[in-house]
């Protein structure tokens, strides 16, 4: 086993790893505790979390257990191989500087707001087809429901992991998923969801498409590139370029964010998604946007919902 600490002090602006991982951008990661999105929980605290690395981003083409805690001036973490410092950067966003995002992003309010209560949330970089799926399974679910099914589609299909005594489970490969049935698939709780992330797998298990080739194109270009995958309209295929690609200009236009637009931001309902994204994007300052997004629906999501 492989363990180390990485002073808080290196990451400008701070670091909250839980709600990093708990704010609803990111279902691959868990608590062993069982307490992953559990309503009424604290905020804060010092728990546990994992994930597991895919092969395909693994030295050595090997699943990677990566795990994490934030305690006093330091994150902690234990692995199963010796780069999860950098691994944890990335996925992490680790050496984003805060101060100056929030420094870039407009005076609002409801931005404020946010940033004072959840100061040291940092975006993910999460392997693209684990996102993908995430996200197509996300359409008018609660974030601890769309965990279940990702940690399910887990245990079902995914790879078994041994590390340090205990068992993990690779998020499925686009060809392990390609091989579950629609009937398999269901019985993880997918729903209707369930004929689009088998044919989604497929497109990618067969080289048709894949999510990571949205990464070069301009952001509109790309967000077009990614409806091309079944299940996927302009809010999820943001969601994946936000939280897996590196556009940090893209605004998901969700639930929480349409209820900010409503209620702080009236202006910016144009009627159709591409007009009100470009709007909002601009509202909370273009390069950045998402960053404000994500702060905006934690705050919301968390203050209304429990």
């Amino acid at each position: 086993m492989h363990a180390g600490r990485i002073p808080v002090a290196e990451f400008a602006g701070g670091f909250d790893l839980q709600a990093t991982v708990e704010s609803g951008q990111t279902y691959v990661w868990d608590r062993p505790d069982g307490e992953m999105f559990a309503d009424g929980l604290a905020w804060g605290g010092d728990a546990w979390y994992h994930t597991v690395l895919p092969a395909t981003e693994a030295a050595t083409n090997e699943p990677e257990v990566l795990r994490c805690r934030l305690v006093g001036d330091a994150l902690e973490w234990e692995a199963s191989t010796p780069d999860a410092p950098d691994h944890l950067r990335r996925l992490l966003r680790l050496d984003d500087d805060l101060d100056a995002i929030v420094e870039a992003t407009p005076d609002l309010p409801l931005l404020e707001r946010a940033y004072e209560r959840y100061g040291g949330m940092r975006l993910v970089e999460d392997p693209s087809f684990a996102s993908l799926i995430s996200f197509i399974c996300s359409a008018q679910m609660r974030v601890a429901r769309i965990h279940g099914m990702q940690m399910r589609l887990a245990r079902e299909f995914g790879d078994v992991v041994t590390f340090d005594g205990d068992t993990y489970h690779a998020f499925p490969t686009p060809d392990q998923l390609a091989d579950a049935t629609e009937a398999e698939l269901r019985d993880c709780s997918l729903g209707y969801r369930a004929p689009y992330v088998e044919r989604t797998a497929e497109m990618v298990a067969a080289g048709e498409a894949h999510p990571d080739e949205a990464r070069d194109l301009p952001y509109e270009e790309a967000r077009d590139d990614l409806t091309q995958f079944v299940g996927v309209g302009d809010k999820v295929a943001d969601c994946v370029l936000l939280f897996a690609l590196d556009f940090l200009e893209a605004v998901p236009l969700d639930t929480w964010i349409q209820t900010a637009i409503e209620e702080h931001y009236p202006d910016c309902d144009r009627g159709n998604y591409a007009d009100t994204s470009r709007a909002i994007r601009e509202q909370f300052g273009g390069e950045y946007a998402g960053y404000a997004q994500t702060y905006v629906f934690l705050f919301l999501r968390t203050q209304r919902s429990g």
